[in-house]
């Protein structure tokens, strides 16, 4: 029977079928924690620019820097004096500790913000501004079984739980809204917030949102030097918290794809070691180096997309488990973006044929003779 150029690597790589399977299962493991993370971390961003848009916040207001994430709340009157503006809420958001092992999202409101819009207040009512109060997402009160009435300490104060809301964001169902004022008293951030959340004025006849709203942002940068408003989408993807998650899924990426290329050069290697006299007859026969490298290169690329739609299938695995449980359900979508399919997939081929180039280099390197007398 006549082989095909890629029948025969692929006939190649099944040769060794135990150390092609354990291969096969490191590839896996790095593109499943690679489409797993990058995905998460992905629907991460996209939980945030989801909460934007639920409220109806067209810009945030926030240092060009940065590092410096606090903003003067004094500037309010001169964002509200620019024509485009038609409210800008400031607000605090943090990270604070509700138990020893709990930690959640704090945001700091004002309570006539046009926030409240987007949540639905089940039991109680909203805080007042001044107060010692708080309100919990129902996916944290219940965590916390915790009622209207109930007490909570952050940062060695007492609140009063004065609401229980639902929010289509996770990032809000599983948080606490209390007062700016409160909130930057316990931050150490007086008179400071963390950014300004503006809603639009509807754009005139003749004036695109698009350009209507880059008007509001040249206007903000023009009134006030040293602060930038920029639309929802681009805060979602390059807040802080955002950042982080992307930092931490690429790294552990990375390092779980490094475990597997090192196991694609050890097979690629050893199989170049057990096929030198092989190799020489090909030589012999007529092979240029160059196709015997490129013979190699595409066995290690066979090993990338296999173990690549392996990883796959168990990125999706995982991110499905992650879509089921209540306390990441509202951030992870159980379904697959095509984006991240594809880019485990080249991820994973990218992986195979550079793992596999220096024992294909040293395969190519083989002279003849030598390689027919290996024993």
């Amino acid at each position: 029977m006549r082989l095909s150029f890629v029948g025969f690597a692929w006939r190649n790589v099944w040769r060794r079928r135990l150390r092609t399977a354990l291969t096969l299962c490191g590839i896996g493991m790095g593109i499943g924690a690679f489409v797993a993370l990058v995905g998460f971390s992905r629907s991460f961003e996209h939980a945030w620019l989801e909460m934007y848009e639920n409220a109806g916040t067209d810009l945030a207001v926030v240092q060009k820097t940065f590092l410096n994430t606090s903003v003067d709340q004094s500037i309010a009157p001169v964002l509200q004096r620019i024509p485009q503006i038609a409210i800008a809420a400031p607000m605090i958001i943090n990270m604070m500790a509700v138990t020893p092992e709990v930690n959640t999202l704090v945001y700091g409101w004002q309570a006539n913000t046009f926030e409240f819009s987007a949540l639905n207040i089940l039991e109680g009512r909203r805080f007042r501004d001044g107060q010692q109060e708080v309100m919990l997402g129902e996916l944290l009160a219940g965590s916390l079984n915790k009622k209207v009435g109930d007490t909570i300490d952050l940062q060695g104060g007492s609140f009063t739980v004065v609401g229980i809301f639902r929010s289509g964001s996770a990032l809000e169902a599983g948080a606490i809204i209390m007062p700016l004022d409160q909130m930057q008293s316990l931050s150490g951030m007086s008179g400071k917030v963390t950014a300004f959340h503006v809603q639009l004025k509807p754009a005139p006849s003749g004036v695109s949102p698009d350009q209507w709203r880059q008007q509001a942002e040249d206007a903000v940068s023009s009134a006030l030097p040293g602060l930038r408003a920029v639309p929802a989408a681009e805060r979602a993807a390059n807040n802080q918290l955002v950042i982080l998650a992307h930092a931490a899924a690429w790294g552990t990426s990375l390092i779980a794809l490094l475990v597997a290329a090192l196991g694609i050069a050890n097979t690629m290697a050893m199989s170049v070691f057990e096929r030198t006299k092989e190799i020489g007859v090909l030589r012999a026969m007529g092979w240029s180096r160059r196709r015997v490298m490129t013979l190699i290169l595409l066995e290690a690329a066979a090993l990338g997309v296999a173990g690549g739609v392996v990883g796959v299938a168990l990125g999706w695995g995982a991110l499905h488990i992650l879509g089921m449980l209540p306390q990441t359900a509202s951030i992870v979508s159980s379904t697959l973006p095509l984006r991240t399919l594809l880019d485990g997939l080249i991820m994973a081929i990218l992986v195979g044929v550079a793992a596999g180039s220096i024992p294909a280099w040293r395969g190519a390197q083989l002279s003849p003779v030598e390689a027919l007398r290996h024993e």
